[in-house]
């Protein structure tokens, strides 16, 4: 498995000591002898190598890894270049085009975002390979329960974007005032038309980090 940035351990290392942890490196070990696991183990923590605890501006919350070869890399909805951009980010690039007007680009590779602090955590961070939600419940949600729970505490004000029923059941965790929670329904081809499109979350989230005296997220993802 990959190693994770030093601040970020820091503030972890007593999960990674935990016995249900242990547990699911283990089965990590297992499961990666028996089947094809992605992302690539040296790319699991990608989300948190990217973008550093103390720079967290913005958490856009993804279920597990995209299950298709070549697909995930340890961004929530991000594709490296010269991969097919899924259904659901090609949806979140047409409310992006509605919202700020940023022009469709021809790839899903958003690293952009997350160098920028915006966290693209999945909260299951492995996948069986064309088996979604297969490694759900095997343990990495008491880990990036671990880190909402962390990003709540503090007092730098923080953007949680929602999408779906499977993200907004995290918001019990988010009691912090100072934070901003946008919730919508979540971009796949099933539920986009419910409420996703025009939801304006790009804009509403530069809006709150304005007033708060932060960086604004500069969302446009450039042609490759």
């Amino acid at each position: 498995m990959s190693a994770i940035s030093d601040d970020w351990y820091e503030i972890l290392k007593d999960e990674f000591k935990k016995p249900c942890y242990i547990t699911l490196h283990n089965k990590l070990i297992e499961e990666s002898h028996n089947n094809v696991i992605f992302p690539n183990p040296k790319e699991i923590f990608t989300a948190f190598n990217a973008t550093p605890f103390n720079k967290v501006k913005v958490v856009i919350l993804g279920q597990d890894p995209y299950h298709g070869k070549g697909q995930a890399h340890g961004l929530s909805f991000s594709v490296k270049p010269n991969v097919k951009i899924p259904p659901s980010l090609s949806n979140i690039y047409k409310e992006l085009h509605n919202d700020l007007g940023c022009y469709i680009p021809n790839n899903g590779y958003l690293v952009k975002w997350a160098n920028q602090g915006v966290l693209l955590m999945n909260t299951v961070l492995t996948v069986r390979a064309n088996q979604p939600n297969s490694h759900k419940g095997i343990g990495w949600e008491h880990l990036t329960d671990a880190v909402i729970k962390l990003l709540n505490e503090r007092n730098t004000p923080t953007v949680f974007i929602l999408w779906g029923k499977f993200a907004q059941a995290k918001e019990k965790m988010l009691t912090n005032k100072v934070h901003l929670i946008l919730k919508a329904p979540h971009p796949s081809p099933y539920s986009a038309n419910t409420g996703f499109f025009g939801c304006k979350h790009f804009s509403k989230t530069n809006k709150f980090l304005e007033e708060n005296n932060l960086e604004e997220i500069d969302w446009q993802i450039e042609n490759i």
